[in-house]
């Protein structure tokens, strides 16, 4: 942990309290319960670091902003494409599927 630590600059009460805040941010634990971080935790915590401290956005606003970003990488919000003739009900089902999902979504974040 004094590691990680040290690189992103922040205390380490801070990791911790980030690591209950942020699902993503799991460090493996070895024995007698010591945090390794691995790379892409680390690169993790940079960004925590930036929304928080940088951005000056709330713990709860830094996670939207990741999840969105995961979203975004995913191509989950993407225009459904179809490759030429395939225009079948597995198709149509799938589009019907995808627009009740976006419409959950929706209802979700107005709550």
């Amino acid at each position: 942990m004094r590691d990680a630590s040290r690189l992103a600059q922040v205390p380490p009460h801070t990791l911790r309290y980030w690591e209950n805040h942020f699902g993503d941010l799991r460090p493996a634990r070895k024995t007698g319960g010591h945090r390794r971080y691995s790379r892409s935790d680390i690169e993790l915590i940079l960004e925590i670091k930036e929304l928080i401290q940088r951005r000056k956005m709330t713990v709860a606003g830094a996670r939207r902003e990741l999840i969105d970003r995961r979203r975004a990488k995913s191509g989950f919000d993407a225009p459904l494409t179809r490759p030429a003739g395939a225009d079948g009900p597995h198709n149509k089902l799938l589009r019907e599927v995808r627009k009740e999902l976006k419409a959950i979504l929706e209802e979700m974040g107005r709550q």
